[in-house]
């Protein structure tokens, strides 16, 4: 990944020699095309000129950053162990940060603090344990470093901490150790990152299906540790639906279910204060998850809605029958055109589907999906347009990183809400944007995705994942 950016280092938005937008590499759908709009709309939206452009810093030498505080003794118990570590002023730096906006921001901006001392990389779980041990006899921070794509500064050095901070990077750690198909399980080691424990599980026939928007990147552990949801857990649950077993390092020991039964029912369950512990609790290791069979047969599809307030009230009817609603994943986003069916183009929003299973229930339940979404104004918008839209989730963070460059920030915000109240939080938080955007002095107004994007349908029970995605725009404007 990109030290101070999103993705990989040879993909990225960029405005080419003719002023159009186009999108570098080849690894996605997206890349190489040109999409010649773009320009004209960027500048008028916010006022940015492609003529103020704001390069991000390089990546900073060992001058600029922090000398590392070494708690020797400890250094010296760890090269006992043959564990590899590094204290390169890089190495530290890459470590330091998630993909908040202020994280990534300052980093464009050169400003460098407080980051770990030294980056450790276990392979094993044995190589972790004596990590945590050492850690603790010689009174040493450890941070748990995965996919590095957290957005909950959960890999932020505090400041004030004057003692040794160690970034235990598990990308090492990378292994299925086991797959159990009579009982379709999988023992994975937590360092893996999503697209490869997917592209391991293929070759075997099957997959887990847990598909969060940094799967490229994200570790298994991860996932874990920040209780994860992915587009596609209206069929294959959440992580916390996914996992049988988990193996966690602590400073008081190694905590692990002592069986690996479906379900427990003697008392409390374990994995419900590892799950979502964002690594404050100790690193997890090893998991064990359920996998299943690869789908027979996938289908993408979209429905056009007229408005977002008609598009809830279609996924929130989905929602009441059952077997479509687990049949498959449902992310809304709006987009824009010129002229659909007399739709108002800056109003009208689209429904992207994803349907999976074998052949005969993905027609039956793409048809009653269609049927429903015509009660509330939808019209079917295209294969194509349903792929596009799916994939573009995994490019959308690329758009921020083109915003910078121009003085232009974007931000998402993600919540759970139940049904009756999406809506009402979608225009309370837009219209506390805009009131914040005027009292702070920014000269042009923020632009959100219609009133709101919901990625993902719960269930019927009402929660409903929310995510808004405005742009604020002209950093030098801000007060």
């Amino acid at each position: 990944m990109k030290w101070n950016g999103w993705g990989y280092v040879d993909s990225k938005f960029q405005f080419n020699k003719k002023g159009q937008a186009e999108f570098t590499g080849k690894r996605y759908r997206l890349s190489g095309m040109v999409m010649p709009a773009l320009k004209e709309w960027f500048e008028s939206t916010f006022g940015a000129s492609l003529q103020h452009k704001t390069p991000a810093s390089a990546i900073p030498n060992s001058s600029a950053v922090q000398p590392p505080i070494l708690n020797e003794a400890f250094v010296e118990d760890l090269k006992s162990t043959g564990i590899p570590f590094s204290q390169d002023a890089e190495d530290r730096v890459f470590r330091a940060h998630g993909h908040c906006l202020h994280e990534i921001f300052a980093l464009r901006e050169g400003k460098v603090g407080r980051v770990p001392d030294m980056v450790v990389w276990p392979s094993n779980h044995n190589d972790v344990v004596k990590i945590v041990e050492l850690a603790c006899k010689h009174n040493v921070c450890l941070i748990p470093y995965g996919g590095g794509t957290s957005v909950s500064s959960a890999l932020e050095c505090p400041p004030e901490e004057t003692r040794t901070i160690v970034s235990v990077d598990t990308s090492q750690m990378n292994r299925i150790l086991w797959i159990d198909e009579k009982n379709l399980t999988a023992h994975v080691e937590a360092g893996i990152v999503g697209q490869e424990l997917e592209r391991l599980l293929n070759e075997s026939g099957y997959c887990t299906g847990h598909e969060p928007d940094s799967m490229e990147f994200s570790s298994l552990g991860g996932w874990v540790a920040t209780r994860a949801s992915g587009m596609k857990k209206n069929i294959y649950g959440n992580i916390e639906d996914l996992v049988v077993h988990i193996r966690m390092v602590t400073p008081q020991g190694v905590i692990e279910k002592s069986c690996q039964g479906p379900r427990m029912s003697t008392g409390p369950d374990i994995h419900h204060f590892i799950l979502g512990s964002e690594g404050t609790l100790g690193v997890v290791t090893e998991v064990t998850m359920k996998i299943r069979p690869m789908p027979e047969y996938q289908k993408y599809g979209s429905v056009v809605f007229p408005n977002f307030e008609q598009g809830v009230a279609c996924l929130r009817e989905l929602t009441l029958i059952t077997n479509v609603f687990a049949g498959h994943a449902l992310k809304p986003q709006k987009f824009y055109i010129t002229k659909f069916k007399g739709f108002d183009p800056n109003r009208l929003c689209v429904a992207t589907l994803l349907f999976e299973g074998d052949r005969e229930r993905v027609l039956q339940h793409e048809k009653q999906v269609y049927d429903i979404a015509a009660k509330f104004g939808g019209l079917a918008a295209g294969e194509d347009n349903g792929q596009r839209g799916y994939m573009l989730t995994f490019v959308i963070a690329y758009l921020r990183d083109l915003g910078m460059d121009y003085y232009v920030i974007g931000e998402s915000f993600e919540t759970s809400v139940p049904w009756d109240r999406v809506l009402d939080i979608c225009r309370n938080v837009k219209e506390r944007i805009i009131r914040e955007c005027k009292e702070r002095g920014v000269q042009f107004p923020p632009l959100s995705t219609s009133p709101g994007c919901c990625s993902q349908i719960a269930d019927r029970l009402g929660l409903s994942l929310i995510m808004l995605h405005p742009f604020i725009s002209r950093l030098q404007s801000v007060k």
